[in-house]
């Protein structure tokens, strides 16, 4: 595996939102015109642009992409949060899918206000990819972890220890998308995928597995260590 290249960090609109925000301006500009000009009103012109300009700054904020480097050199151990928003769940849980044993589950849930870009949480290889239909609970329930639509990654370790994570959709979010490829290798800081308007993100660890956060606490994707692996 390749040395990573560590750049300035900056911050860009993602892939994800380029079509979302061209047809969103388009319609707010037109909607703001019509409801202006054909509308019996008294409201100025002006106050139909700071609203629909309130609007259209809230969704691009959702499509914010920092460009972040974790700032330490040895990555082998190390657990990165995949993202942005705040701990849910911290418990063993018997995982029956894929390991069949005892798993150290670790939940983050993001808001809509949270960047949305999923990033890889260890250095590996993709072992596979797999993607699930389900149901669009709300993320933070226990049991949008099962029944909820969602993506899984599992990725082995350079030694050779397997990580699962979970891309979850919630309540609001009703498209996931994994970038991630089986066979690929991969690292801390690259983008795993993107997730729209509100979701969850499992990473399921060894059972003594040294956890580095605390319930509620914030995380921030590619920065916030959440454990260490034995």
């Amino acid at each position: 595996m390749g040395k990573k290249i560590k750049k300035l960090k900056k911050i860009r609109i993602h892939r994800e939102g380029t079509d979302t925000l061209i047809y969103g301006f388009i319609v707010l500009t037109a909607i703001a015109i019509l409801l202006w000009r054909y509308f019996d009103t008294k409201i100025p012109f002006w106050m139909f642009v700071v609203v629909m300009g309130a609007v259209y700054a809230t969704v691009l904020n959702f499509f914010r992409c920092p460009i972040r480097y974790f700032p330490q050199e040895d990555t082998g151990k190390i657990v990165v949060a995949p993202a942005d928003g705040r701990i849910v769940v911290i418990e063993e849980v018997h995982e029956t899918r894929y390991f069949n044993d005892k798993r150290l589950m670790i939940s983050i849930f993001m808001s809509p206000f949270n960047v949305h870009a999923n990033w890889f949480p260890v250095d590996g290889r993709v072992k596979f990819v797999e993607h699930r239909n389900g149901n669009f609970h709300k993320a933070w329930l226990p049991k949008a972890s099962e029944e909820n639509e969602h993506a899984d990654v599992m990725i082995t370790t350079p030694d050779g220890v397997d990580v699962l994570c979970r891309q979850i959709a919630g309540a609001m979010a009703r498209r996931i998308v994994t970038y991630a490829k089986p066979g690929e290798d991969c690292y801390i800081d690259e983008h795993l995928g993107f997730i729209k308007f509100g979701s969850r993100v499992d990473v399921y660890l060894p059972v003594g597995t040294e956890v580095c956060v605390d319930m509620g606490q914030r995380t921030t994707g590619d920065q916030t260590v959440i454990a260490k692996l034995k």
